[in-house]
């Protein structure tokens, strides 16, 4: 896949890398990134030496029939491991368990602290249970990483990409051993989830929104169901006073019709009083 994927996307999108250096040759680490788009999993990997293992929810490795079988192929080349959604506390456990298996074997392990792509390009608050519990966890090091213009590459719900130039900035490794062993204290699980978004917001310049994407990602779908709704009820009120109108005009039109013969006598009878006169 570093061939395959990696290589011609380096080819055509030539993305921009500041901090490679920070990204150690051997062991491991937490790369903690921004996510702004889809496409965020394959350039980060694509130009580093090193293998990046990422999570991804089993249903993309379990889907049955041809189409299941070569997008698990893809997600197992590209360094995604499948976490089974299903448990008792779901997807979180089950990403906290997979991150310190990938870290115990020396390698690097990707991890999105917001938990979802960012609604509208600004960067939104950590979870503190995956990324802060991992490192206090294992003691591995934590490297913020910024993407850069990734989701005007390929904004959600965009299939085709625009060709343009990504970047991507790699800050210094962030210790948090002083923590270790404290990975149940929610207290420490904040400050260093928040610690860890900071430097991604200075490395990425993005306006920091303090409440959740998910929660932002709810009400942006809650207002544009409003605004939905509010436009089908002008577009119905509209149709129903034009409605109102015609029949209006309907009625006044049948009046017209009704007084014309009657004001066509009242002439006539005026024409033969002035004639008599």
């Amino acid at each position: 896949m570093k061939v395959s994927v990696g290589g011609p996307l380096k080819l055509v999108f030539r993305p921009w890398v500041e901090g490679l250096e920070n990204v150690p040759a051997e062991g491991p680490a937490i790369l903690a990134s921004n996510h702004l788009s889809f496409s965020d999993s394959f350039f980060l990997p694509a130009v580093l030496d090193r293998k990046v293992t990422f999570i991804a929810k089993a249903e993309y490795f379990t889907t049955p029939g041809v189409k299941g079988r070569l997008t698990a192929a893809f997600f197992k080349g590209v360094g995604q491991l499948p976490v089974d959604r299903s448990g008792v506390r779901g997807a979180g456990e089950a990403a906290i368990k997979s991150g310190i298996e990938v870290i115990e074997r020396g390698e690097l392990f990707g991890i999105y602290p917001e938990g979802t792509r960012s609604p509208d390009g600004r960067l939104y608050r950590g979870k503190p249970g995956g990324l802060a519990r991992v490192a206090l966890a294992t003691g591995a090091p934590v490297i913020p990483v910024a993407m850069i213009d990734t989701e005007k590459i390929q904004p959600p719900g965009k299939v085709v990409p625009k060709l343009m130039r990504p970047g991507i900035r790699i800050g210094k490794p962030l210790d948090f051993s002083r923590y270790r062993g404290m990975e149940h204290d929610r207290f420490v699980l904040r400050a260093v989830t928040d610690e860890v978004m900071y430097e991604i917001m200075k490395l990425s310049g993005q306006e920091y929104v303090d409440i959740y994407a998910t929660a932002a990602k709810r009400q942006i779908a809650e207002a544009a169901k409003a605004e939905k709704e509010a436009a089908k009820a002008a577009k119905a009120a509209l149709a129903q006073a034009e409605k109102e109108q015609a029949q209006k005009e309907k009625e006044q039109a049948q009046k017209d019709n009704e007084q014309a013969p009657m004001d066509k006598d009242q002439a006539q009878i005026e024409k033969e009083q002035r004639a008599d006169q």
